[in-house]
């Protein structure tokens, strides 16, 4: 049985990965990952205990810092994600991946691994909530989110390290230049914040493109197209249960109380 289970493994994670990604950063073994998982769902378990006896941090500066290099960060991604597959010749509709080591092919394997890393950045967003204790941020959207998306990552980079996989990244980081962006300007005080007021149409956002992303897997899962089936529909269920998630924060931030101030 042993045996078996390790014959698997070795296949697994070492004849079936990207040849090109295997020994990058993280990527590799699946325990470095699983470890920083445990750790931040036990972070996040104890996380009021741990701030118990502990003042709010104020942490303004280093928050302006922080979003403002995630917007740089996220443009950086999205521009790489464009310009790689449309210099590539990527086709919208179907498109497997290019497991050579030709330039354009590397480049998309790249910003793959920097938007799979970008997402153990973000987990200093729990941190920071925590650290000023607003406990209520720390939600269950938001740790299973933040979560799940470190293990679909590391699935993308240690397999799919491009293809059609090039469309939830570009997408995402778009997305995540306009949050981080209001996140970075809330900032600066009342002074800014009041011009915020779009704040409600992050959330709008966030549903489209979860629900683009389902139709683009919906689509290349229905289409004759080189790519695993299975992690098309891992994605695409990925995809309702947060656009469940999302539309539930949608009605209660938002929803219930324009109907509160209407009566």
């Amino acid at each position: 049985m042993w045996e078996e289970l390790q014959a698997l493994y070795h296949t697994a994670i070492e004849e079936r990965a990207d040849v090109r990604t295997q020994d990058w950063f993280l990527v590799h073994s699946p325990w470095p990952p699983f470890c920083i998982l445990v750790l931040y769902l036990a972070f996040c378990a104890k996380s009021q205990s741990l701030m118990k006896n502990i003042r709010p941090f104020e942490l303004r500066y280093v928050l302006i810092i922080y979003n403002f290099s995630l917007v740089i960060l996220s443009i950086y991604m999205a521009y790489e994600f464009f310009m790689s597959s449309y210099l590539a010749g990527y086709s919208l509709l179907c498109q497997p991946v290019d497991y050579s080591t030709k330039p354009l092919a590397m480049r998309m394997a790249s910003v793959c691994w920097w938007y799979f890393f970008s997402k153990y950045i973000e987990l200093l967003d729990t941190v920071f909530f925590v650290m000023r204790k607003k406990f209520s941020q720390v939600s269950f959207l938001h740790i299973f989110h933040h979560s799940t998306m470190l293990i679909n990552w590391w699935l993308a980079i240690k397999y799919v390290a491009g293809g059609q996989s090039f469309f939830i990244g570009l997408i995402n980081s778009s997305v995540h230049v306009v949050m981080y962006s209001y996140y970075g300007l809330s900032c600066f005080g009342p002074k800014v914040r009041k011009y915020l007021w779009w704040k409600k149409y992050l959330t709008k956002l966030q549903l489209i493109q979860f629900v683009a992303i389902f139709v683009h897997c919906a689509h290349n899962l229905c289409a004759d197209c080189d790519y695993p089936d299975w992690l098309n529909e891992m994605v695409m269920g990925y995809m309702i249960i947060l656009i469940v998630l999302f539309t539930n924060f949608y009605i209660q931030s938002y929803a219930k109380k324009t109907i509160k101030k209407q009566k």
